[in-house]
């Protein structure tokens, strides 16, 4: 296979420019009118965009050189195995994965211990949110390999998660509905989607197009379930303390 590392780097280059030069104009004007932040921490903010640009920049070009062409041959020579089943809990484990190094989970993490002042740990929510995206790709899986529609995955999922939300805390209900959105970054889209897309196109009867996607639904709905489940096993502990500790007072 042959990559050429810098093809097409002019177009991303621009993508960039035109993705981040409106928040910069943004930025410009309220440091003007409203912020008027110290020299120091403008000059910070300013290399930090800079950073931001450059780091955009190449990791666009990594995954287009790189993440795409990789999954697609993975997912091809995965489909090509005598033993198709072995997809099911390698997609769990590249689900876990991906999902662990996902920076968008990492910074939701972050902002969910913080303002919850410890209550929610990074930790317990990083394990939560990959265990539920793992979930959803073998199920991805499994689609692609029986031909499920689907429909039979997405309607009763979220029918179950509008049943939890009865039953979830309002906290717990917008931490999930937002997870499901930072699960499906730029590490899942880009290298999972491949891999789907790779099996649909080698596994026989099977429309890449019908088959291979769809799975960025099932990620989408899965932490949405798996956060809920978290807080209704969070609202049980609770219920529990406050239990014991008015038995203990009485």
């Amino acid at each position: 296979m042959n990559v050429h590392v810098f093809k097409g780097f002019d177009h991303v280059l621009m993508e960039v420019t035109f993705a981040l030069v409106p928040l910069m104009i943004f930025f410009l004007i309220f440091q003007f009118f409203f912020l008027k932040l110290e020299k120091q921490k403008l000059i910070n903010i300013v290399k930090g965009m800079i950073l931001s640009f450059f780091g955009l920049a190449f990791f666009l070009q990594g995954v287009e050189v790189g993440f795409f062409p990789v999954g697609g041959l993975i997912g091809e020579k995965l489909a090509g195995l005598p033993y198709r089943w072995i997809l099911i809990p390698i997609g769990f484990i590249f689900g876990f994965v991906v999902t662990f190094a996902e920076p968008a989970v990492r910074i939701l993490n972050h902002e969910v211990e913080k303002v919850s002042g410890g209550y929610i740990s990074q930790k317990v929510m990083l394990y939560t949110l990959s265990i539920g995206v793992a979930i959803s790709i073998a199920l991805s899986m499994i689609r692609i390999l029986l031909g499920i529609p689907l429909w039979y995955f997405i309607i009763p999922g979220y029918l179950l998660a509008a049943l939890m939300v009865f039953f979830s805390s309002r906290t717990f209900t917008s931490i999930a509905f937002d997870s499901g959105g930072v699960a499906t970054g730029p590490m899942t889209v880009t290298f999972i989607l491949a891999i789907a897309v790779g099996v649909a196109s080698v596994v026989e009867g099977r429309d890449p197009l019908l088959d291979g996607f769809g799975m960025i639904a099932l990620v989408a709905l899965s932490p949405i379930i798996s956060v809920l489940t978290l807080g209704l096993l969070f609202e049980g502990k609770e219920r529990e303390r406050v239990k014991k500790q008015s038995k203990h007072e009485a």
